[in-house]
C-alpha cells in the first residue's frame, strides 16, 4: 500500500508559493517539492497531489493524505470546481487509471507526516525568496549573458512539461477519428515536438545544446474538447532539459492549431508549464 501526504504554503494567497509530498512505499520514504513565483494556496495543495501521484503507474493503488477541505471535499462531497479548472483536469488525468483514497488530517496537529510536509512546502518558500533576485542569464552589468557551465559535472537529468489545447468538440472528434484533411494530426504534432526539443538552442538564444537521450510526446483526450499534451525529455548533461520539454509540448500545441484551424477558429493552447526536473541542484 503507497500512502501519500501532501500540502502546499503560499505567502500572499496570491503570492509565492510551494508544495511538497512525502510518499511512503514498501518502508521507503521519497520527498518531492516544489515552488510558483505566482500562486495560491489551493493550487500548491492541488500541485502537490497531481506531482505526488504522477510518480506512479497505471493500476496501483494509493492513499493521499491532505490536510486541504479544499482538496479532499472537492473529491469525496463533490464541491463545485469553480476555479483552478486546470489543475483539476490534470488531476483527473493523473488519476483515471489508478485507485485513490482520500483522507483529510487536520493540519498542525501534530501528525508527524503531515508536518513533514508542511516544513518541506515552507522550506521552498524560503529558498526561492533567496533566489529570486538572482537571474543567472544577466552578467554584472545587466547584460544577457549565457551561463557558465564548463565547471559542471555530467549527471542524468529529466524534465517533464504539460500543457492542454482546447477546441471544438466536433474538432477533437475529428482528430481521434483521422478525419482532417491535413492527415494524421497528433501523429505530426509528436514528431514536430520531437524535432523542437532537438532545435531549443536555434529557438531559444542563451539556452546551451544538449545531447538528449531521448524525448517522449505523449496525447491524451481529457475531456471532449480538451487534448492534454506531455513531453518528457532526458539526457545525460551539465545542465537541465527542461527547456527542452517546454518546447516541445509548446511546438506540438501549434502544429495541432496549425492543422485543425481550418474548420475550428475557436482553438487555444493554455496551461503550459514545468510538471517536474531531477538531476543537478534543483530538482523539483
Amino acid at each position: 500500500m503507497i500512502e501519500i501526504y501532501t500540502d502546499g504554503a503560499c505567502k500572499g494567497n496570491p503570492g509565492k508559493g510551494a508544495w511538497a509530498a512525502i510518499i511512503i512505499k514498501d518502508n521507503n520514504k521519497t520527498q518531492l517539492s516544489g515552488s510558483c513565483q505566482n500562486t495560491t494556496n489551493n493550487q500548491m495543495e492541488l500541485t502537490a497531489v497531481i506531482r505526488a501521484l504522477e510518480t506512479l503507474g497505471p493500476g496501483q493503488t494509493a492513499t493521499v493524505f491532505s490536510d486541504s477541505q479544499y482538496v479532499i471535499n472537492s473529491i469525496t462531497l463533490n464541491w463545485k470546481r469553480n476555479a483552478n479548472l486546470e489543475l483539476w483536469t490534470a488531476l483527473d488525468s493523473t488519476t483515471k487509471d489508478l485507485t485513490i483514497t482520500w483522507k483529510w488530517v487536520k493540519g498542525h496537529s501534530g501528525h508527524p507526516l503531515n508536518e513533514e510536509a508542511d516544513k518541506l512546502a515552507n522550506k521552498e518558500v524560503v529558498k526561492m525568496n533567496a533566489q529570486s533576485n538572482k537571474l543567472t542569464h544577466i552578467d554584472e552589468s545587466g547584460s544577457a549573458s549565457m551561463v557558465d557551465i564548463s565547471e559542471k559535472t555530467d549527471t542524468k537529468r529529466t524534465a517533464v512539461a504539460r500543457g492542454f489545447i482546447k477546441m471544438d468538440s466536433e474538432t477533437l472528434l475529428a482528430v481521434k477519428q483521422n478525419q482532417l484533411l491535413k492527415g494524421d494530426v497528433l501523429g505530426v504534432a509528436r514528431i514536430a515536438g520531437i524535432m523542437a526539443a532537438k532545435s531549443t538552442p536555434r529557438l531559444i538564444p542563451l539556452c546551451h545544446q544538449i545531447s538528449l537521450n531521448d524525448v517522449k510526446v505523449e496525447f491524451d483526450y481529457t475531456d471532449e474538447s480538451t487534448i492534454s499534451i506531455t513531453s518528457t525529455t532526458n539526457a545525460e548533461d551539465r545542465t537541465g532539459v527542461e527547456m527542452e520539454a517546454l518546447t516541445a509540448v509548446s511546438i506540438a500545441a501549434l502544429t495541432i492549431y496549425d492543422m485543425c484551424k481550418g474548420v475550428d477558429k475557436t482553438m487555444s493552447i493554455t496551461g503550459i508549464n514545468l510538471i517536474s526536473k531531477t538531476g543537478g541542484k534543483s530538482t523539483s
